[in-house]
């Protein structure tokens, strides 16, 4: 028994939902630090003021692909998270720009990114579910193709309403210019349609369904019991949560020092090392819990942590510098470019918000560029590799970032984008499908949730140290967390030549 073929528009159609995801998603990369600044937030706190999002993504993104693997209801499987998630994202991006103080603007923040990812991170085990290996680089490049196109116009909104409807792009100081309210609220609109008609338009294979499709592999069908019995000791789990809890203390108290030491305080670093200090303890605690013979969500969550497969775990450092790069530039590109390519930190100034404007211009140009070239990208890896053509994409996304600094005009800004946008399409294909092979399906949502770990985890590095260093070494010159960010991504090229994997990514005829 095998998966049914699909045909072009089954996999537009499961993929349709992705436009109004990126759409909102777009809308928070572009215009999140415009909305901060405008709420007073000082330039080294930037960071720290998006860490609310990830840090819940964090959590939320396992669970939902846990529970999600176990689902089934009149709307499926994956549905009903979409669905959710949607509706949750669609009011809180209508309530962003609105938001009186900066503090409710960063819980809005957190509402919103945790909303988006209820329903991202199902999309990605849904290509799982519904196509067979020989589809699922179609799926992901389809995917790839609704990322680009929503994020083009979500970035481009701002930019189009005072361009071409001369809908004002300042306002008195503190409050949002109407220009970005109005796209946050057709970004809100369009999120919940979109997710609506792959709701309506897809249909899911029940759990008995996917089980046969095993068993046809004579794959034996693995519980989470045996997932933990066969994966890693308690002993082991308990010596990773020691080191990692000594780890955590000790950095923990060099941040004390700093704080106790330096004129400005640095509190943020507190995330960090207090994070890889609960890790310690949730490991150490649930390695305990085992030898008592407890078995629940709780106890199979974190230890499947550590039972990732291998191409899994060498991709994991491939992602953490790719997406450190990533959130560099979504967080410090408006002030690098409205600061030291146009002169100017004046949020109320016409400068000012005509330089944030082209910031939008660029976030279009780079979705656009992977728009362009998702599905071009699976063709250059088949005759190359995947590796190769992955490694060639981050390289030229790095370049771009570095080469802002030696920018000086508009149509300069935009050319550099056209080496993150080759990245960007890359990062949203290339690596899932890499990935999805080696993944069982009866745990493909959770370990598609653990795997945005990665994405997630070099946010919160980057929200917590980027501050620092810009504050620390570069004067406050937000423009170095750039070129940070280009070397960053260069090196998650060259770490991509060691992923251990054979496959080619192959072209769906």
């Amino acid at each position: 028994m095998e998966k049914r073929k699909l045909g072009f528009w089954e996999i537009w159609n499961m993929s349709f939902g992705f436009l109004g995801i990126q759409f909102g998603f777009a809308l928070q990369n572009a215009n999140t630090s415009r909305i901060f600044d405008t709420l007073g937030a000082e330039v080294d706190k930037i960071g720290l003021y998006w860490l609310a999002a990830p840090l819940t993504g964090l959590i939320i993104q396992p669970i939902v692909g846990y529970f999600s693997d176990r689902t089934w209801t009149k709307l499926g499987r994956r549905r009903p998270y979409f669905l959710a998630g949607a509706i949750l994202s669609s009011i809180a991006l209508i309530f962003m720009p609105n938001s009186p103080t900066l503090w409710i603007a960063i819980g809005t923040l957190w509402i919103m990114d945790s909303s988006i990812n209820i329903s991202m991170e199902p999309f990605r085990a849904f290509v799982g579910d519904n196509l067979s290996e020989k589809q699922r680089t179609l799926g992901f490049a389809m995917q790839s193709f609704f990322i680009g196109l929503g994020a083009v116009v979500g970035s481009a909104l701002p930019y189009v309403f005072t361009n071409w409807f001369n809908i004002e792009n300042t306002a008195p100081e503190g409050i949002v210019p109407p220009s970005v309210k109005w796209s946050f609220y057709v970004g809100g609109l369009v999120f919940v349609l979109a997710v609506i008609w792959t709701v309506v338009k897809s249909k899911e294979y029940s759990p008995e369904e996917l089980e046969a499709f095993e068993n046809s592999k004579n794959e034996k069908l693995k519980t989470s019991d045996n997932s933990i019995e066969d994966g890693c000791t308690e002993k082991r789990q308990f010596t990773i949560g020691l080191i990692l809890s000594i780890i955590g203390l000790i950095l923990s108290y060099f941040v004390h020092d700093i704080n106790t030491k330096s004129e400005n305080s640095h509190k943020e670093l507190y995330i960090l090392s207090v994070g890889i200090l609960i890790t310690g303890v949730l490991f150490a605690l649930v390695s305990q819990l085992r030898k008592r013979k407890v078995r629940n969500g709780f106890t199979i969550i974190i230890t499947d942590l550590l039972n990732m497969p291998k191409t899994m775990k060498q991709l994991a450092w491939v992602q953490f510098f790719s997406w450190f790069a990533l959130f560099a530039m979504w967080i410090y590109t408006t002030k690098a470019v409205t600061g030291h390519v146009f002169g100017t930190n004046d949020t109320t100034s016409k400068v000012y918000n005509d330089a944030a404007d082209w910031v939008s211009v660029m976030f279009t140009v780079y979705n656009g560029v992977a728009a362009a070239v998702a599905f071009l990208l699976p063709v250059l890896a088949r005759r190359t590799s995947n590796k190769f053509t992955h490694m060639l994409a981050l390289i030229a996304g790095g370049v771009g970032l570095i080469s802002v600094y030696f920018l000086s005009d508009k149509v300069g800004l935009l050319l550099a984008m056209i080496g993150v946008g080759i990245a960007w399409a890359s990062i949203l294909s290339i690596p899932y499908a890499m990935l999805s092979g080696s993944l069982p399906s009866s745990k493909m949502g959770y370990y598609m949730g653990v795997f945005n770990f990665f994405i997630v985890i070099p946010q919160i590095v980057a929200g917590t140290i980027l501050g620092f260093l810009v504050n620390t070494f570069f004067n406050d010159e937000p423009i170095y967390a750039l070129i940070i960010g280009g070397l960053s991504m260069i090196l998650a090229g060259l770490l991509t030549l060691t992923v251990t994997t054979n496959k080619k990514i192959d072209i769906n005829d």
